[in-house]
């Protein structure tokens, strides 16, 4: 610029190559206001200036600009320069407007490829797939020349099984046509066949492009192999990239890092975290929402960890916040979830609807009804009531507070289109023991056509259990795969024993568990040991505890509920026996909490608490309480022997 101020003579090509710097630089602002100082000077503008300024229109989203822009446009003149009018079309459809970008390719004299281009990239963009795959064949039919422009927007829409044969025609042409070698194609093909389930196809692909690999190349295969949980082989081509000379970037270590949240490679998740802090990566922002995620989505130990990282961060994104919140509202950790919450309500940053379920879901935990109205309010002013996720959150939320009558409300709000809402309002109904209702919204929905998944019959099965429509309830389960193509899953099995548990029919529901065909988990064993403790058989108990505890040795609850039963008849050696394995394993029963909302507040509460600053006043009343009901009692009691007294 200082070069530029100093030249005595310009010409449009050097206002338009200060123009075209800073776009390229990514200061809009200033690109603007040199064009209008070059306009102001009495140079006139050309089909570069305008091909400059509407790539950093589309590159900023700045539609108001585009638009003064596509005036000038047509003001001087240039509406019939292919290169203006190129760039103009594709401002629109980057900017989302693919029917303006329409309206200017047809009124265009001449189109070339990169005009066809721009139109496909627009519908792509969109996920109009017929549409895009109709101007494929017409920029053929017309004789235009593809290129990898043409291809790389196209194979983004097949992400689907569904799409695997298109997704192999599409590869044919590209070989047919000697493209197969553009990064930008070879790229996205590995991405598609990830993405329609063949990771054999990908491999081949990235293969056959061993001389032409960049490290987008090498990224695409490393998220193909994550996308099919083969997290060693994601591994073994990190090192292999890395040997060849090339060097990981941000994506190469956010796709590797959010691979390694389970056991089996969380160790080598905690290496990369201490490798991104040696490489002075652990600040930037996209590294540090997935170390967060990986730590949040192993195990509540972690929890700490994920929220060390959140409060270093010197700049949070949308991501950071809602993976924060959602994790914490998943762990139980509702009123920590909250005061972020208030926290981000600070912010320049506006909620969205992950945050709004996130915390919405926290209100539903702690039965906070008054801050779950609050956040209702918030969420209409935002325009976020009719997503699916938040309307969700909104059905679980009044139906934990007890108002059903409301989850309904919200629920009939929605478009009533997908199974989430669904869902959300069949386990209500299930959760207040109307089962009837839920089962009639379960035929509804079906009859709507909506899609039937996993989750509707959790819902479904949990509101038999919960009325004790045993035979309903059984049919469904036998019915799942035969009738609605949905194999049944550990925790549909789950709620088989419980509804079997719950109607006395232990063995049944023993002899369901063992002809399960997978090996069950904790929370179905758990499920058996409920429906011995309902029907108070012991034996079955032991022996159920005993696996259990061979599966979770440290869980508490299973030592409980054992010592319990013992207790409770009178089996007090057995007893002893259990609480002294309880501390030999160094476990102690966790206490449980009770919260109250007064004013808005939340107040927490465990047995024999002391930690209240108004426990004083509590206890005072909880005795007066005490008081009164022993008096009741009295009274009832004399009054029955006078009433037994008259009989007499």
């Amino acid at each position: 610029m200082k070069l530029f101020d100093e030249m005595p003579r310009r010409d449009t090509v050097t206002w338009n190559t200060m123009i075209g710097g800073y776009v390229n630089y990514g200061d809009l602002e200033s690109a603007w206001e040199l064009l209008k100082s070059m306009r102001r000077c009495g140079f006139m503008v050309d089909g570069h200036t305008f091909g400059s300024v509407l790539k950093g229109v589309a590159s900023k989203g700045c539609i108001d600009l585009g638009l003064q822009a596509h005036s000038l446009i047509v003001k001087t003149g240039y509406g019939g320069n292919v290169f203006a009018a190129s760039a103009l079309l594709d401002m629109y459809a980057k900017c989302d407007r693919v029917e303006d970008a329409y309206v200017v390719f047809q009124r265009m004299p001449e189109r070339n490829s990169v005009s066809w281009n721009a139109l496909i990239a627009g519908h792509a963009k969109a996920r109009d797939c017929d549409t895009s795959f109709l101007l494929l064949e017409s920029m053929e039919r017309e004789g235009v020349r593809l290129d990898d422009g043409t291809f790389t927007p196209l194979l983004t829409l097949l992400d689907d099984p569904e799409f695997y044969e298109l997704t192999m025609l599409i590869h044919a042409k590209i070989i047919k046509l000697g493209l197969e070698s553009h990064d930008t194609v070879c790229n996205a093909v590995i991405t598609s066949y990830s993405e329609c389930g063949s990771i054999e196809d990908a491999k081949q692909v990235f293969a056959s492009a061993s001389s032409t690999r960049d490290l987008v190349t090498w990224n695409s295969m490393l998220a193909a192999y994550l996308a099919h949980s083969q997290v060693a082989l994601a591994f073994e081509l990190l090192l292999e990239m890395q040997e060849l000379g090339f060097k990981p970037d941000i994506y190469t270590y956010t796709s590797i890092i959010s691979g390694c949240f389970d056991d089996a490679h969380l160790n080598q998740g905690k290496s990369l975290h201490a490798l991104v802090i040696k490489s002075g990566l652990e600040l930037q922002t996209p590294i540090s929402n997935s170390l967060m995620g990986m730590y949040l989505k192993s195990t509540k130990i972690y929890v700490d960890d994920a929220i060390e990282i959140f409060e270093s961060m010197d700049l949070k994104d949308n991501v950071s916040w809602n993976s924060i919140l959602t994790g914490l509202s998943q762990y139980g950790l509702s009123e920590h979830a909250l005061k972020l919450f208030r926290k981000l309500q600070l912010c320049p940053l506006d909620p969205d609807h992950y945050v709004f379920s996130a915390v919405l879901r926290s209100c539903s935990d702690l039965a906070t009804l008054q801050l779950g109205q609050q956040v209702h309010a918030l969420a209409l002013q935002l325009g976020f009531e009719s997503n699916d996720f938040v309307a969700s959150s909104l059905i679980f939320m009044y139906s934990k507070c007890g108002i059903i009558e409301d989850a309904r409300k919200a629920f009939e709000a929605t478009l009533k289109d997908t199974s989430i809402t669904w869902n959300s309002i069949i386990f209500g109904y299930a959760q207040h023991g109307q089962g009837k209702a839920a089962l009639d919204l379960f035929f509804v929905m079906r009859d709507s056509n909506v899609k039937l998944d996993h989750i509707t019959f959790v819902a479904v099965l949990t509101a038999c259990s919960h009325i004790g429509l045993v035979e309903e309830g059984c049919s469904i389960l036998k019915r799942m795969e035969s009738d609605y193509g949905i194999h049944p899953r550990m925790e549909h099995y789950a709620c088989g024993i419980d509804l079997l548990g719950r109607a006395g029919r232990l063995e049944e529901a023993k002899a369901l568990l063992e002809a399960m065909p997978f090996e069950p988990d904790a929370m179905v064993w758990k499920t058996l040991l409920g429906a011995c403790r309902s029907c108070g058989d012991i034996e079955m108990a032991t022996q159920v505890a005993s696996r259990l505890i061979e599966l979770e040795p440290e869980e508490h609850c299973t030592y409980v509920l054992l010592s319990n039963m013992y207790g409770h008849l009178k089996r007090w050696d057995e007893k002893a026996s259990v609480k002294m394995l309880m501390r030999e394993s160094g476990l102690r029963k966790l206490p449980g909490w009770s919260w109250i909302e007064v004013n808005n507040a939340v107040h927490s509460f465990n047995a024999e608490d002391h930690s209240h600053p108004c426990f004083h006043a509590i206890y005072q009343v909880l005795e007066e309480l005490a008081g009164e009901i022993k008096n009741l009692k009295k009274v009832i009691y004399l009054e029955l022997i006078c009433d037994l007294g008259c009989l007499d």
